[in-house]
């Protein structure tokens, strides 16, 4: 290209994408999106006709928001890992199309993708953040511009709810008061950025709390938000051992959870004292599934990927549930369009705005009934050579089929210091997440799953969270919600495995993902890993290539 020419080509696509649409709404948006939110909210109780712990959760102000506005059933992220779900997420792509942010650790932004935030800015929005939106990775928080946009002077104890508020009460201070020093913080941060607004232009604000990741303390569901354990008791997934244990874990996950209701409260009680309310779009989000527990985060069940999403509407209907797949990077463009902004092309997501702007309940587009998700590398050292346990799923309303590409690798990591006469001691199962398995969090029921899988009873348990996996996975989930019993070698199902099987890599291959069309892929060599000319991947790609 002439470099005369460069710098007028470069103004000349910012500019088209960036032409207005004139019947743009041009809504102040309001995003939260909480580290490690799984779909858990009261909004959810008995959405999917059976017990769950949505049963046990107290969410009034996310609830507040489903009344007044959608409830989205069947939501998914592209990724059940922070960074490469970001990418996805900011981008509207997929997140196997973000270069180097499909990866979580060794994550570098690449600043040619355009992002959404940084289109509004363009388009007239003044925006912000608080708190975490695109990281492990270099620069942090880059799509959104950094810290430029920055609103945490305040403090960040909405980081880790309970790890700050426990000390507190364990001083003398009493949990109200705790509390109210960590949502005085959230107030602050969100008032600053307020106080930036400009006549006559919208905003965009980013709260991305953290503190549904691990680490939290134990026993601080009880202790701050009053949750019994063993009112958890046959509300667990069928994957969790339904042990004291178990159970304490996954209630202090859900105190977590209320945490982000409380901060949701303070951020709904400013709209309101600021008049803004009316005019805001409120969006409600998290990353993906539950951390430290089977088929949570970094896997493709639903378990993993499915996640709440919950949106109050200016001007729209109230008490409405949409049953319409929907995915995280469908955020992209509907932000863009509220902004007027062009979206750019060979986006993954689709713009909602068909959807929040009905009044009608249920299936509202008969073609949102697929979601492609997939991951490549989570924790860098999990495996030698720093090598990814890549997978790609597709999910429809009768089925999950999952496609695992290296099955002779460790699905959540090496077992590391797990052998099969030595276990670590119980504290570091709990806290160190990289001296086994290092895809799943420490955590309380990671250790306990290690420490009782020689237990006749349990180890079944142990194989499905640990185990190796098959090249392919099917579950028929109108039977088997919890996905417990793969088909794939099942030959009543073999015509169903062979259809979404299809579907699924001609999608890969349509959208260019480099796990299908590269041989060998990118994400088996440098930078995506270490592992190099040593790489078994490499070594067979190039004994094909010679051929």
């Amino acid at each position: 290209m002439n470099p005369v020419l460069t710098p007028f080509v470069a103004l000349l696509a910012i500019f088209t994408t960036l032409v207005r649409a004139e019947n743009a709404p041009r809504w102040n948006i309001l995003f939260v999106f909480a580290d490690d939110w799984g779909r858990y909210a009261g909004c959810y109780k008995g959405i999917d006709g059976r017990p769950s712990m949505n049963d046990v959760i107290t969410t009034p102000n996310v609830d507040r928001v489903a009344r007044e506005g959608i409830v989205f059933k069947h939501a998914f992220v592209n990724a059940p890992s922070c960074t490469p779900c970001r990418s996805s997420l900011l981008t509207g792509r997929y997140f196997f199309n973000c270069n180097r942010g499909a990866i979580l650790n060794g994550a570098v932004w690449d600043d040619s993708i355009p992002t959404y935030p940084l289109m509004l800015l363009d388009a007239g929005y003044v925006i912000g953040k608080s708190h975490k939106v695109w990281s492990p990775g270099t620069p942090a928080d880059a799509p959104i511009g950094g810290q430029k946009y920055a609103f945490e002077k305040h403090g960040a104890l909405a980081q880790h709810f309970s790890n700050n508020v426990v000390p507190m009460v364990k001083g003398g201070m009493s949990v109200a008061d705790a509390r109210q020093k960590v949502l005085d913080q959230v107030r602050g941060n969100f008032d600053d950025f307020l106080a930036t607004r400009q006549p006559g232009k919208p905003w965009h604000y980013f709260f991305g709390p953290t503190t549904t990741h691990r680490m939290w303390v134990k026993g601080s569901g009880k202790l701050l938000w009053g949750i019994e354990p063993d009112s958890l008791k046959v509300k667990l997934p069928a994957f969790l051992p339904d042990v004291p244990e178990v159970r304490e874990d996954c209630a202090d996950y859900l105190g977590e959870c209320q945490a982000v209701d409380a901060f949701v409260g303070v951020l709904l009680k400013r709209l309101e004292e600021t008049g803004e309310a009316d005019h805001t779009l409120v969006v409600l989000s998290g990353d993906h599934g539950m951390p430290g527990v089977p088929e949570g985060k970094c896997n493709l069940y639903d378990m993993g990927v499915r996640v709440p999403l919950v949106m109050r509407v200016p001007g729209g209907k109230g008490g409405r549930i949409v049953e319409d797949f929907v995915r995280l990077p469908d955020l992209a463009p509907t932000f863009m369009e509220i902004g007027g902004v062009k979206p750019p092309e060979n986006l993954y997501g689709r713009s909602l705005m068909p959807l929040i702007q009905s009044d009608k309940s249920g299936v509202l587009d008969a073609t949102r009934d697929w979601v492609i998700t997939g991951r490549e590398r989570h924790v860098a050292k999990a495996r030698p050579g720093n090598l990814p346990y890549p997978m790609r799923s597709i999910h429809t309303p009768d089925y999950v089929y999952i496609r695992n590409f290296e099955p002779d690798r460790w699905p959540m990591g090496s077992p590391g210091a797990v052998t099969a006469d030595s276990t670590p001691a119980l504290d570091e199962l709990e806290h160190n997440t990289q001296i086994a398995f290092a895809d799943m969090d420490a955590s309380p029921t990671k250790a306990w799953l290690i420490e009782h899988r020689h237990d006749p009873q349990w180890r079944s348990y142990y194989e499905m969270a640990f185990g190796k996996r098959v090249m392919e996975e099917l579950y028929d989930i109108r039977k088997d919600p919890d996905q417990m019993n793969n088909l794939a070698g099942n030959t009543d199902f073999a015509k169903v495995k062979a259809q979404l099987a299809k579907r699924l890599m001609d999608e890969l291959t349509r959208a260019k993902d480099p796990r299908v069309v590269e041989n060998p892929p990118r994400f088996e060599q440098p930078p995506f890993t270490d592992a190099g000319e040593d790489n078994p991947r490499m070594k067979k790609a190039k004994q094909q290539q010679a051929k």
